[in-house]
């Protein structure tokens, strides 16, 4: 029973390293590297992860450097950011690509921190499903006879003890991302 209880913990795990990564894409006013993780950039026919294509670094706060290992990616480079949904204005001067981080306005701010509560909503709904999951097979064993039913409900407190642990980790995480996205 070790390895189930082993499995939902992972399962949920899992669930909370991918809000954190969900979160690292939310502009937040402040430049970082994160930002630009989901941009692919059609290179010789594939498309590829602009960090595959280019060095990328933050010299300052408010702007990103991208740097293209070969020049002539510039301009696909440059269509890439602005083609996705950052809202990003990136400036070529034909050697590197400047991409300034706008301040972001009180009303983009309060949208900002409606969108992180929703993705911790949908990490919190993601937790319990897999609640859910696990505690029926725990109910499904002990009907067929697998394990005893004192056994089931033992296991099923347990899953609700990280159903609850998890829950917690998101809410912190979401608060902590709202104060980031709230700071002036």
């Amino acid at each position: 029973m070790d390895e189930y209880m082993q499995e939902c913990i992972a399962d949920m795990d899992s669930g909370v390293v991918a809000l954190t990564r969900d979160f690292g894409r939310v502009r937040t006013g402040r430049a970082s590297l994160s930002l630009l993780d989901g941009i692919r950039v059609d290179y010789y026919g594939s498309a590829s992860p602009l960090n595959q294509v280019a060095k990328l670094s933050v010299p300052e706060p408010r702007l990103i450097i991208v740097v293209p290992w070969d020049k002539t990616m510039l301009g696909p480079i440059e269509k890439a950011i602005q083609a996705s949904d950052l809202g990003l204005n990136p400036i070529n001067d034909g050697k590197v690509i400047r991409i300034p981080i706008p301040e972001l306005t009180g009303e983009r701010r309060t949208e900002l921190v409606r969108q992180i509560r929703g993705m911790g909503e949908d990490a919190k709904i993601q937790v319990r499903r897999i609640r859910r999951d696990f505690n029926d097979l725990f109910v499904g064993m002990s009907k067929d006879g697998d394990i005893s039913e004192d056994e089931s409900k033992r296991l099923v407190g347990q899953v609700q003890e990280q159903t609850d642990q998890h829950c917690t980790l998101i809410d912190e995480a979401v608060k902590k991302k709202e104060i980031e996205v709230m700071e002036v």
